[in-house]
């Protein structure tokens, strides 16, 4: 088992969405809240092009998209919609080298991973980019080129942090399951092959070159395919891991592979005690019989998704609440 994690035992951290619409105010709480293992957060509520899909659409290398009132879709030429994203994205950049730009630990990025941007993002005529395994071919390679880019780009702009790149695929499970409803809603697209979805994701996390994490706040982690791809840290909602997934997630902490888990809500909630929040952590460590003192070092601790949802005061009593627990349970294992 390797042990080499960017974050220090103790650790909490963000999932990417939050409130507002002000990025240099949503840096500061997450710098003050999360000072361990910052990230760079999205505010979906700027409208479109600073939405998970339209985000990383603007990313995209030679692949335009524009909005449709059924959604992103990809376009022939760069409009409006494509100018936004990146508008967005750059204002959130320049903010992070003000706000930020002295950094010296790790540093969290996310971007939307490939087979949840297939599953979003229409082609020319209608139909999702799943549907096509052409397109989708087109789109791995422009996004693995785009997030190369991103990610040199925060490099340049944080130089002394250590890049961590989260990509949030909450639709793979649909996309492996052969769930994914047509344009028209009437049909299901066919099931991705996992050794396809594999090869994708790993061709993307390859070229961010940083360490990576994979997001996937649904049900049916494949967390097989995520180690297999490359990931060295697997999110997920605490509360959507089903004890029949026991062993694929004892592998995964076997392997190395490090956990986000989700253990506070992501929307405005009554918080229980400390005790409370830990308490399904720590069960979930007994129950896979592993040493109480290499949880804190390979647990991270984060909401349980975006918080886009959420209230501004509660944001900060929910990643307060991140915090305190990762703490808590660093120090209880002391």
């Amino acid at each position: 088992m390797t042990s080499d994690f960017p974050w220090r035992a103790g650790t909490a951290t963000g999932v990417g969405s939050y409130p507002g619409d002000d990025p240099a105010e949503a840096l500061r709480i997450v710098l003050g809240e999360l000072p361990e293992l910052p990230h760079l957060p999205e505010l979906p509520a700027r409208g479109p092009g600073a939405d998970l899909t339209g985000r990383t659409a603007g990313l995209l290398v030679d692949l335009p998209v524009r909005v449709e009132p059924s959604g992103w879709r990809f376009s022939d030429r760069p409009g409006r919609d494509t100018l936004r994203s990146h508008d967005h994205l750059a204002r959130d950049l320049d903010v992070l080298e003000e706000v930020a730009g002295g950094h010296d630990g790790p540093f969290k990025i996310q971007v939307c991973g490939p087979w949840t941007l297939a599953s979003t993002i229409e082609l020319r005529h209608g139909d999702r980019a799943l549907k096509d395994p052409g397109a989708v071919r087109d789109l791995v390679a422009s996004l693995a080129e785009g997030v190369a880019a991103h990610v040199a780009d925060v490099r340049r702009r944080l130089p002394a942090a250590r890049v961590v790149v989260q990509f949030d695929e909450p639709g793979l499970p649909a996309a492996l399951a052969g769930t994914v409803p047509t344009a028209s809603g009437f049909s299901r697209l066919r099931a991705v092959e996992a050794p396809v979805a594999e090869d994708a994701l790993r061709q993307v996390i390859e070229a961010a070159d940083a360490y990576p994490v994979v997001h996937c706040c649904a049900r049916n982690v494949p967390y097989g395919l995520l180690r297999g791809a490359g990931a060295k840290a697997i999110s997920v909602d605490l509360g959507l891991v089903p004890r029949r997934d026991d062993d694929a997630v004892g592998e995964t902490i076997d392997a190395g592979v490090g956990l986000f888990l989700g253990a506070v809500p992501g929307t405005d909630a009554a918080l229980p005690s400390l005790q409370a929040t830990a308490a399904p952590v720590k069960e979930l460590w007994r129950r896979l019989g592993f040493p109480a003192a290499q949880l804190a070092k390979q647990v991270v601790i984060t909401p349980a998704c975006g918080m886009a949802g959420a209230s501004p005061r509660y944001v900060r009593a929910a990643l307060k609440r991140c915090r305190d627990t990762a703490r808590m349970l660093y120090e209880g294992a002391e």
